[in-house]
């Protein structure tokens, strides 16, 4: 018999973990799925000191207690696999890993993140682990004593240019921006003008990387005047925006213009039993903490989801008749007048079960409509019709 889970978590960063300390808590059966490291992105920062109760901890510290606090729920499983594929089977949704097969699950949490953007230079790939890298913690031991450049001019860049600074002899930021203007918090931009190793180059963006075994030289673009510099350098570290990891992830899952997951306040996606936390969604902050709370967001979403799936399966049974359900919203006085009569109409065709929008809305999403009051007439479980009842003054609604 095939196994289903409540919810499949995909992705245990910050976000994912969080999902499944509250869906574990609230004794759900949860896989939380990672291809990777536990942890994620995080691991590689080296100190935290802004997460609430937490003066300072490593990323990888961090990510041990939320490791430990989602596995000690009996209703939590991990698994080490790659998710290729997602696929919608009814009330169920399939995920297809590369070495595990197909695994179903009444709900999805999306917790992939983020990676790092590449600059499209040819070069690039060529030189990776041999002078071209992208986390500071992890490879500036290897820059020890030499003179190296960071691209970028945002928060990670300065960031971990400073960080790179207790390893290398001289650090060189690399600016696309006017003297003086950068992408970033203005802690951090104090901080990189104190350090003595650290300087800056202004107007400019990365065009070519070159060497032979190793990072040699870093050709470099002007800005205004496209005039090409050639200057030595013995590595370089690219902090140039991160992109989300969705590849797996399928089109009808609605996207913003930089690809990010769209998301409604309960972080579920346009495709209801879908959610969506952390770096991997539209959000204007990109922290531990607002993935974690993303994660709480989630779990108690799809606990609604999951309740609001029983309570439809129960009204919509096969011997359930002839039911009109009427979908409605509380607050708002015009359908509250207008509502006994929409009612004792509907009534003469069946039993009528109203249902509150703004607490019960997965089935009025499911049949697509978008304004209240609404009907949809069922027979034994199955659509007959469904429309929005429009309003005029009490006595004059019609369906």
């Amino acid at each position: 018999m095939t196994e289903v889970y409540d919810t499949l978590i995909i992705g245990a960063g910050p976000g994912g973990l969080s999902t499944a300390i509250y869906t574990g808590r609230a004794g759900l059966k949860t896989l939380l799925v990672e291809k990777g490291n536990t942890g994620g992105r995080i691991n590689d920062t080296a100190e935290i000191r802004n997460y609430p109760g937490v003066l300072s901890e490593s990323g990888q510290g961090l990510m041990r207690r939320f490791k430990q606090h989602a596995e000690s729920f009996p209703s939590v499983e991990t698994l080490r696999s790659t998710v290729s594929e997602i696929r919608c089977e009814g009330d169920l949704f399939e995920v297809v890993t590369r070495r595990r097969g197909s695994l179903f699950s009444r709900s999805i949490v999306l917790a992939t993140g983020t990676r790092p953007r590449s600059t499209g230079i040819p070069a690039e790939q060529e030189f990776v682990g041999r002078g071209v890298a992208y986390c500071a913690t992890c490879d500036g031991e290897f820059f020890r004593d030499k003179a190296i450049h960071v691209l970028g001019a945002g928060d990670q860049a300065i960031e971990e240019a400073d960080w790179l600074t207790r390893y290398a002899r001289k650090v060189t930021v690399i600016v696309i921006h006017d003297q003086g203007h950068f992408d970033c918090n203005q802690i951090a931009v104090d901080k990189a003008r104190c350090n003595p190793r650290i300087e800056f180059i202004w107007n400019s963006t990365l065009h070519d990387i070159q060497g032979r075994e190793n990072v040699e030289r870093l050709v470099l673009e002007n800005v205004h005047t496209g005039e090409l510099s050639t200057i030595p350098s013995e590595g370089i570290f690219l902090f140039i925006g991160m992109i989300p990891q969705s590849e797996f992830i399928p089109d009808w899952i609605d996207r913003d213009s930089h690809g990010y997951l769209t998301t409604n306040p309960r972080c579920e996606t346009s495709c209801p039993g879908i959610y969506a936390v952390g770096d991997l969604r539209n959000t204007p902050l990109r922290q531990v903490v607002t993935a974690a709370a993303d994660g709480a967001i989630a779990a108690v979403g799809v606990e609604h989801y999951l309740q609001e799936q029983k309570e439809i399966a129960g009204l919509l049974s096969a011997d359930s008749g002839v039911l009109s359900i009427l979908f409605w919203d509380p607050y708002d006085a015009m359908q509250q007048s207008n509502l006994p009569a929409i009612e004792q109409r509907l009534q003469s065709q069946g039993r009528v079960q109203r249902l509150d929008v703004t607490r019960h809305d997965l089935l009025f999403r499911q049949l697509g409509l978008n304004a209240t009051p609404a009907f949809a007439r069922y027979q034994n479980g199955k659509l007959l019709h469904s429309e929005i009842i429009p309003l005029t003054a009490p006595d004059e609604c019609q369906m």
